[in-house]
């Protein structure tokens, strides 16, 4: 199998999780040895038809219990409800050049660079949980992160706006302030790992902006305008709230007056 959108519906509609990543991976080496195929021709299945694994078991937020990460126990919850952060990112990189066609070859395979990060992120985190003797799907997960893309299912500008510019994003502003508390701890193998995370995180949120730029030049919108009329219609409670890395956010991709429109509350 050497065809892009096979291996994302192979990787969407199958809920074995090495199976997922060995697809991802295989699609990543194929695109690095330029032996990937971008034929678009199959038809795109419904996003109802994606399954997950059975375990994690997903609650909503406020059933999800509050743990402080300087004892044990807190630990492993944080880094489980990352993996699962990660995990479902890997999802959300592959949805996104699956379901929206027609783009220039760039585009897939910028999204797809960005599924096989977030797949080695999930396996870094994976690894640091059995070091702790936990296993991912051992506790309950967040159940709202798909939510944005099934409400985006049919709208790449409020996909883009939605996932990488507001979900992603908002790693870059909590993300340091986690790596200062683990760096007091002396959690040198977790420190690495977010930093890791971070790193990536950045150029992620990028393509994002990029190609919500690129997408509303396309099609004639002013893009600052239309971020805030896309995150007002389909953000839960108007707009994220602070604070906000604006360092990061620029380098992501953010102008000022996002940035402005965001801090203005």
């Amino acid at each position: 199998m050497n065809n892009l959108f096979e291996i994302a519906e192979a990787c969407l509609h199958n809920p074995n999780i090495d199976e997922k990543l060995a697809f991802t991976h295989h699609a990543k080496l194929l695109l690095d040895n330029k032996l990937l195929n971008f034929n678009s021709n199959q038809l795109v299945q419904a996003i109802s038809q994606v399954k997950f694994p059975e375990k994690p078991i997903l609650q909503a937020p406020r059933h999800m219990p509050k743990r402080k990460i300087t004892s044990p126990e807190g630990v492993i919850a944080f880094f489980h409800a990352i993996a699962h952060v990660e995990f479902m990112a890997i999802y959300l990189a592959w949805d996104l050049l699956y379901r929206f066609r027609g783009l220039p070859e760039q585009f897939y395979q910028d999204w797809l660079s960005v599924a096989d990060e977030e797949a080695q992120h999930f396996e870094l985190i994976r690894q640091h949980l059995r070091s702790l003797n936990v296993e991912y799907g051992d506790l309950p997960a967040h159940g709202g992160l798909w939510d944005h893309a099934a409400e985006t299912a049919d709208d790449l500008l409020a996909r883009l706006a939605l996932v990488p510019r507001c979900m992603e994003a908002r790693g870059l502003d909590v993300t340091p302030a986690i790596i200062t508390k683990f760096t007091a701890q002396r959690d040198e193998a977790g420190v690495a790992i977010l930093n890791r995370i971070l790193t990536d995180e950045v150029k992620h949120v990028e393509r994002g902006s990029y190609w919500f730029k690129f997408i509303c030049n396309q099609e004639g919108l002013e893009p600052e305008s239309q971020y805030q009329a896309l995150i007002t219609q389909y953000y839960h409670g108007g707009k994220p709230k602070g604070p906000f890395n604006r360092e990061m956010r620029k380098v992501a991709g953010f102008s000022d007056a996002e940035l402005d429109w965001l801090e203005a509350g």
